[in-house]
């Protein structure tokens, strides 16, 4: 029989599955307390939320958020979760970057869940390449204002030619 406390977990991990933008699951096995610790900080400092559950509360967990039984074969030994509900490519750049400076880390995705669709771990490695969302705005300001910034070139251009023509006619009539 299940109790209150195990109930509330499962509502509070079916809640981050509805919610969630982007999850991806790792696997720790392996980590000590100091990498975990740093692994946790960079996760605070990105606005992504790491947990740890038990793998039966969280499999009832993403029967509950509707992703079936899709999860069954990941959720397998010691399992971690980082959540986010703004950037969904956030985690994977934080994992990346944290494998790529721990050279002797354990931490392996394993799985991911992108904006409501289940992935294999091979497709973390693409996500993880992505540009963040900042980054993908900037670059379509940019796209935008190039076509602008090229009529004004043209105009100024144009009016400047315009410009030495008749200060030129102005000082033959003279």
């Amino acid at each position: 029989m299940p109790t209150l406390q195990k109930t509330e977990i499962v509502n509070k991990l079916t809640q981050k599955f509805k919610d969630s933008s982007g999850i991806y699951l790792t696997k720790y096995t392996g980590m000590n307390v100091a990498q975990s610790t740093q692994l946790r900080e960079q996760f605070r400092k990105g606005e992504v939320l790491y947990y740890v559950s038990k793998n039966t509360l969280t499999k009832l967990a993403v029967k509950n958020a509707g992703f079936g039984d899709k999860l069954d074969e990941i959720l397998k030994g010691q399992i971690g979760i980082a959540y986010t509900l703004n950037d969904p490519t956030a985690p994977a750049r934080i994992i990346n970057n944290y494998t790529k400076e721990n050279k002797n880390s354990v931490l392996e995705v394993v799985g991911l869940i992108f904006e409501g669709e289940v992935f294999n771990a091979v497709k973390y490695k693409e996500i993880a390449n992505l540009p963040s969302r900042d980054g993908l705005l900037s670059k379509f300001v940019g796209c935008l204002d190039q076509p602008m910034s090229k009529l004004v070139g043209t105009l100024d251009g144009a009016m400047s030619s315009l410009s030495m023509a008749l200060s030129n006619l102005k000082e033959t009539k003279l």
